[in-house]
Parts: C-alpha cells; structure tokens; sequence
C-alpha cells in the first residue's frame, strides 16, 4: 500500500487527487472502519490510518474519512481549544490560501466567519491568486490560515509581506511548513532540479526549500510578532496517539 501511495502522490497532478479523493474517500472510511485512532475533525474512528509521503512515507498519518495529516488534525484542535474561531459571536474575515478539503466545507458552512478562499490552482479557491502579489487590499483579515504554502514559494519573502500587508493590526495569522527543527538555518538549492532528487532531499518534488528554527525570526523580521506553540506539549500521550498527531511539531502563530 505504501508504495501504492507513494507512486500515485508523485504522479498525479494535485487538482486531479483533489477531484478524485472525493469519490474514494468514502469507500476508504468504510472499508477501515475501527477503534484504534480517530480523527478530531469528524470524530470517526478507524482501525489504521493512511501511509503518506511523497519522498518517505509515513505509517498512520492519513485519515480516510477527511483525509487529514498530523498538520490538519493539530491545527483543528489548536483552533477549537485554544481560539474563538468556531464560537465568536462577531464575525470575523478568514482567508484561508490552498484551502484542505477537511476544512474547507465545514468552515464555509460557519456563519461566524466571512471566509475566503485563494490558490493559482486549486479548484477549491474562491480566488486565484498569486499570494507574492495579493488582490486584496491592506489590513483585511481578522485571520489568515496559509498553511504548507510558502515552501513552494521561490520569492517567500515577499509572500510574507503580502501576508503581513492584508492581516489586520491585531489579527492572527497561521502559517505552518515543514519545518526540520534539527537544522538552525533553511536550506535551498535551485540547481537540484531532479523531481525524484528534489523529493528526496526537500520532502516532497515541489518543494523549494528545507525550513529551520529561523523559519520563526523570518517572520519577525516581517514585523509579525511570533508565538512558537509546541501544541503537542499541552496534549497528553493519549491523545498525541489517538489522533495521530506529530509530536514536538511547532505551530507558528503570528500577529500583526
């Protein structure tokens, strides 16, 4: 299965899988139907997870029912538990870049949320747009979800600042990568061009860079102040395990 997987991930388009995880999901959820892990978006519960990875893959991490990966779940529970995302009685406006197909039909349904969506590609995105050159104009959003984007970005930098320039004075910003807290300093290398090389050394074939821990002082150099929320840390072993989340994964929480 894991090598099902891996070959379909590095070769089909992701507006198709978009398109065809709709159709398979279902069938997925049924067939793994169990008690050993669940996923916290939906409360469903299954006897294994989906491997995924794109380069090495991991056992257990995708949810057949939402098709949720550790980010997703530990996102969702940082928002319900720790934020009034899901509760606020005054609306609030969400832009949420290459919106997650587990997310994206149960925040368009929140009526506390004036919610908009944006990518180049997605099909999911009310707007395409380039997030290095924004169709917005300044101080907009009360909240930005730009989560597992800006390692695509060649210029993110400038991706930062459009970021910073929409997001109200106040606002919250989430924008999660993947990040190797090993390393002090991101890494990038334009010359390697090799998709199964890329795959290997950056994680996946279009991603452009490896973040370090000065993923968090590049968002303050923006004029973002950072929280760096060990979330997992606040969660017990139980509850890291059940919902399959990536213990010591950090969630950039930034505001303006």
């Amino acid at each position: 299965m894991k090598k099902l997987f891996k070959f379909i991930l590095n070769t089909i388009p992701r507006p198709i899988l978009i398109r065809m995880s709709i159709v398979v999901r279902p069938i997925l959820a049924f067939l793994l139907k169990g008690s050993r892990f669940t996923d916290p978006i939906d409360g469903k519960s299954f006897r294994m997870f989906l491997p995924y990875g794109y380069g090495n893959q991991r056992n257990n991490v995708l949810s057949p029912s939402t098709l949720s990966l550790e980010r997703h779940r530990l996102l969702w529970i940082y928002l319900q538990n720790e934020t009034d995302f899901f509760t606020s009685k005054e609306k609030k406006k969400v832009l949420h870049f290459a919106p997650e197909q587990e997310f994206y039909k149960r925040f368009k349904k929140q009526t506390n949320i004036d919610y908009t969506t944006t990518d180049l590609l997605s099909p999911l995105a009310d707007v395409k747009a380039d997030i290095c050159n924004l169709p917005f104009e300044d101080n907009q959003y009360d909240l930005i979800l730009c989560n597992h984007v800006l390692e695509h970005i060649p210029d993110d930098t400038k991706a930062m600042q459009e970021l910073f320039r929409v997001l109200k004075p106040g606002g919250m910003g989430i924008f999660q990568i993947p990040q190797d807290l090993s390393r002090a300093i991101t890494f990038s290398d334009d010359t390697i061009v090799d998709q199964k090389e890329r795959a290997k050394i950056f994680g996946q074939y279009d991603h452009v860079r490896v973040y370090g821990r000065d993923y968090f002082d590049k968002l303050r150099s923006i004029g973002f102040r950072v929280i760096e929320e060990d979330y997992t840390s606040k969660l017990t072993p139980e509850l890291v395990e059940k919902y399959c989340l990536a213990k010591g994964e950090i969630i950039p929480v930034c505001f303006k």
